[in-house]
């Protein structure tokens, strides 16, 4: 008897793990589907905005706002990056947030810095402003010297307080940009002036080559954990977000790379000081404000606009990273619950909000409890070989299937690793992720779930530069 209800139990909680894996992988396969049959045309589109043509001057002037913390390693050849767009008027605000190396002083040193006498209205909260200083190289260059506030946060709200446009891209310090991503982003705003705000597409810097502000070569990294993250983002800017935003349900702009109506992010009180995913956090919120007041919005994502960014090497620092990500994600969906099932929320409170909740919000206990819970039916004989064979091929199967999604949606629009051995060292990752890496994601999830649910203290973390694609050795050769 009991040993016919134990194979019952079994029967049914497998069942349960079968139909979670239909509805959380079959809802990732819909969004490629979609990027699919919506990006190559898209991109079609927009090959008239890469002609050669001179501005009109029309364009809406743009303020790019860095933040930086211990950022002496990289902030010189950002800024440089930066300061080589392609675009009519912009201004570049790197807000030094109380930093204790010598990101202040290289800064300094390499661009003249002046000390100017600036007051700027403090519209958000931020820590208290030190000074503010003028480049007597560079008249578009400023650098905003605060206390530190703790969080990413603090310091974009201090940029945003003293942007002098009324457009705004908060940027990362281990940031370079492509020069036309202004004029591509843009885009959105002098379409529909109902935007408020707009994401772009990011990339993986490491095994890159930048001289003098300059991206010069185009490589994948040799660390296979930061390679896993090049299939990670594809996945992420090529399927997600295309996926979402072509049904007018975009929850995330990402932190790295997104262009704000300063104005409307004032109006939701700028970045939160407390959530760990301060940037889908801002996001949910103008929805949440906008779509509930009744007031027209539009928040958009290209996928053409490039940003290139640094990603984690170590163990140490991925797991903290993940961790802070899984905790700002429900951060974000309990600060924004109102969103959920509300009359007027359409696709971003019926659709996109249940799926970050429901399925990829607990999948990491799931995915965790699945895999104890088959091992330990498999050794006590109430599962067969036979169906944890068949349940692990699909799980392999399915996920080996989506980052081949990615990365020929990739090489179908942008080609951005064009040689043929990049393209098979992707295929090569597509497989060897699914043998431990997506397992260490699911338990650095875990504990991030944990730690949320527990209340532990907040930490943002410190993410360590290597500044590797800044090197002599990745300059081009021959």
């Amino acid at each position: 008897m009991l040993q016919a209800e134990a194979t019952n139990f079994v029967k049914i909680t497998e069942w349960f793990f079968l139909t979670y894996f239909i509805l959380l992988n079959g809802t990732y396969l819909l969004l490629t589907l979609i990027a699919l049959a919506v990006l190559p045309r898209f991109v079609g589109r927009q090959s008239i905005y890469k002609l050669p043509r001179p501005q009109s001057g029309f364009e809406p002037p743009v303020s790019l706002v860095v933040t930086a913390f211990n950022e002496e390693v990289v902030i010189i050849p950002t800024v440089y990056a930066l300061l080589q767009l392609d675009y009519h008027e912009y201004e570049i605000i790197v807000v030094n947030d109380g930093s204790t190396d010598r990101t202040l002083e290289v800064l300094s040193k390499e661009f003249d810095l002046v000390e100017i006498p600036t007051a700027f209205r403090q519209r958000i909260e931020h820590k208290p402003v030190r000074g503010v200083y003028q480049s007597r190289k560079y008249p578009s260059l400023r650098v905003i010297d605060k206390e530190n506030g703790g969080c990413k946060a603090d310091a974009s709200n201090a940029g945003i307080n003293g942007a002098r446009y009324g457009l705004f891209m908060p940027l990362d310090a281990d940031t370079i940009l492509n020069r036309d991503c202004l004029m591509l982003m843009v885009q959105p705003f002098l379409l529909n002036p109902d935007t408020v705000g707009v994401g772009g597409n990011v990339r993986i810097l490491n095994g890159c080559g930048v001289l003098g502000g300059t991206l010069t070569r185009i490589g994948l990294p040799k660390n296979w954990l930061a390679l896993f993250q090049v299939l990670e983002y594809s996945r992420a800017f090529l399927t997600s977000r295309v996926g979402w935003n072509h049904i007018d349900s975009l929850p995330l702009i990402s932190g790295a790379f997104g262009l704000f109506n300063k104005e409307a992010v004032i109006s939701v009180g700028g970045y939160s000081h407390t959530s760990l995913g301060e940037d889908m956090d801002l996001v949910l919120r103008m929805h949440r404000h906008f779509r509930l007041n009744h007031i027209p919005y539009r928040i958009d994502f290209v996928a053409d606009p490039v940003c290139w960014t640094e990603v984690p090497e170590t163990y140490g620092v991925l797991r903290k990273q993940r961790v802070r990500w899984q905790r700002g994600l429900f951060d974000c969906l309990w600060e924004n619950r109102k969103l959920l099932f509300h009359p007027r929320s359409r696709g971003v409170g019926w659709l996109a909000f249940p799926f970050l909740l429901f399925l990829e919000g607990i999948s990491p206990i799931i995915e965790v409890i699945g895999l104890v819970f088959f091992i330990l039916t498999l050794a006590i004989g109430l599962s067969t070989p036979e169906t944890v064979l068949a349940f692990t091929m699909l799980s392999f199967g399915t996920g080996f299937l989506l980052s081949i999604g990615g990365i020929l949606i990739e090489e179908l629009t942008f080609r951005t690793y064009p040689r043929t051995r990049d393209l098979l060292m992707l295929v090569l990752g597509a497989v060897v992720e699914n043998f431990g890496y997506r397992q260490l994601n699911s338990i650095w999830r875990l504990e991030g779930t944990i730690k949320w649910l527990l209340r532990t203290e907040s930490s943002w973390g410190v993410m360590t530069r290597s500044g590797g694609w800044t090197d002599p050795e990745n300059e081009p050769t021959g």
